[in-house]
């Protein structure tokens, strides 16, 4: 039987040896998938359409079961330590087969796609599940095959995700009885133990950040990208909470994507084929797009109704605040096809800065740039925490440190010579608090913020005069149309400056200690965007 037709059908997995599994239902629909994980028990039909389904007991990712086998091809280039972990290669080919015996006489659902909106990038995948809703993910998140391509397909690698099946870590070298494990060589990811969706989409994001740079000369970013009509790219990078699916999903621009992106020489693309979006206390009004978008097809994980109906109940956050949403890229009606466009003219480095001391916007030069692209600041607070109301700095290198197999000074390099090359400006966005920190002065209204990246859009900050942050030395403008000139530089906000001075001092310092476990790579262009502060050892 064709393989299109997702019946029984087992060549083409013979090579992995799997020849014993009870049945393979290959490439099936999203309709089919729907029914396959009702029939299956794994979810349940919102009052949307969308698919409900829990993850398990993890509701994240386990940075700490996260492996990358240690090779002749790896051993040298990974960038070694607390987030990549390596893995002897005999324990990985003696855990492989573990799980092969283990889906004997099991149903599996196989789904061929590919990785990579540009056609000289792509990435061909195989992804291989025991359950129906994971291959549904998989269809939403990775770039969808024609017909013609289905038939010519020969994936480059091949995801075995099986949350049934459980390590023994005396036995098979894990930490514990989940795992995630990265085979460069093999070009295979092995996930166990867990059913967090989210780990296959990771595990090919950190593939193609170690192919890309090294094999094609391409900046890998974690990042949501969007483009206007007159063909004007922006990216915007930020960690959780700072607002860069918001701000990315301009209804006047055309979104090219939400998380993962590539810059060639030529064009920025996307990686995926869908959004996974958090939904945690989602409404319309905050964000209608990604409301709009779960619909039937996408999957909602680890929501709850609201008691006797098939309404989810955003506020629900009973099994995990990462309660999230994957739908494919189609849902969002302005989204681009296909889903890449020209290099970059502006780039928004976004900080949720809860110190009060980052300006609302600021320009960065080619050092300060590529400074904080490795520092990857934001700042968390504890705000449902009992007795908890001081901020915490988060650092995340290049915006996405736990998905960098090289060393974060590598992409900051390439970074650097790419902003250079193509003139593109950087900026420095704050979405966090004015006026003073966190318990003391308020949250930058999203009007402001959106007001200030459409001028720096538009070009109407190419024309306004700069003062230079005695700290921080980016430029802030001391106007900006839309947005009330006094909140422009920080400083001015606080009642009293000296508190100001000493607070943006204070991160500064925190700046330039996070920096040293990357100083001895980086270059003197590199170190010299570090704030203006004397840090003792």
């Amino acid at each position: 039987m064709k393989q299109s037709e997702g019946k029984l059908f087992t060549a083409g997995l013979s090579s992995l040896g799997i020849n014993k599994a009870r049945e393979i239902r290959w490439n099936l629909s999203p309709a089919e998938l729907v029914e396959e994980a009702i029939m299956n028990g794994e979810g349940k039909l919102t009052d949307t359409g969308a698919l409900m389904c829990d993850t398990g007991v993890f509701t994240g990712r386990s940075p700490k079961d996260r492996f990358i086998v240690e090779d002749a091809k790896t051993a040298d280039t990974v960038w070694w330590g607390d987030i990549n972990i390596p893995f002897s290669p005999e324990k990985f080919d003696q855990l492989q087969q573990k799980m092969v015996d283990f889906l004997e006489d099991r149903k599996l659902y196989v789904r061929d796609a590919y990785a990579g909106a540009h056609p000289d990038y792509r990435l061909n995948l195989r992804i291989i599940n025991t359950q129906a809703w994971h291959n549904l993910f998989c269809h939403n998140m990775f770039l969808r095959l024609s017909k013609k391509d289905l038939e010519q397909h020969q994936p480059e690698f091949t995801i075995l995700c099986v949350p049934e099946f459980e390590a023994d870590p005396a036995v098979d070298g894990t930490r514990q009885s989940n795992f995630a494990i990265i085979n460069l060589t093999k070009g295979m990811i092995l996930i166990g133990g867990t059913g967090y969706a989210g780990e296959i989409k990771k595990g090919i994001f950190s593939v193609l950040n170690y192919l890309l740079p090294q094999e094609k000369n391409t900046l890998s970013m974690h990042c949501s990208a969007n483009v206007g009509h007159e063909g004007d790219t922006a990216i915007f990078f930020g960690l959780s909470g700072t607002g860069k699916t918001t701000l990315s999903a301009d209804p006047n621009r055309g979104l090219i994507g939400d998380d993962e992106h590539g810059w060639t020489e030529d064009s920025v693309f996307n990686f995926e084929g869908g959004c996974y979006a958090k939904v945690i206390d989602l409404t319309h009004e905050k964000e209608p797009e990604i409301w709009d978008a779960i619909r039937f097809g996408s999957v909602v994980e680890n929501t709850r109704f609201y008691e006797g109906t098939r309404t989810v109940d955003y506020t629900d956050s009973s099994v995990t605040q990462n309660t999230r949403t994957a739908y494919p890229i189609f849902h969002i009606p302005n989204a681009v096809n296909p889903s890449r466009a020209g290099i970059p003219k502006n780039i928004f480095f976004l900080t949720a800065d809860a110190f009060g001391v980052i300006p609302p916007i600021s320009k960065l030069n080619k050092s300060q740039a590529m400074y904080h692209f490795i520092s990857g600041y934001t700042a968390k607070v504890a705000g449902t925490e009992v007795g908890v109301t001081e901020p915490v700095t988060t650092f995340s290198a290049c915006f996405g440190a736990a998905f960098l197999p090289l060393h974060p000074t590598r992409y900051a390099e390439m970074f650097g010579q790419k902003m250079e090359q193509e003139n593109v400006n950087v900026w420095l966005v704050n979405t966090g608090w004015t006026g003073g920190p966190y318990g003391i002065g308020s949250r930058m209204k999203l009007a402001y913020t959106r007001a200030m990246i459409t001028a720096a859009l538009n070009g109407e900050l190419s024309t306004v005069n700069y003062t230079e942050h005695p700290v921080f030395g980016v430029e802030i403008p001391d106007s900006c149309p839309g947005v009330p000139s006094d909140i422009l530089n920080p400083r001015n906000t606080w009642e009293k400056k000296e508190d100001y001075d000493a607070k943006a001092t204070g991160l500064a310092a925190k700046f330039v200690e996070n920096f040293r476990k990357y100083a001895t790579f980086a270059s003197e262009e590199i170190l010299a965007g570090a704030p203006h502060v004397e840090v003792t050892a």
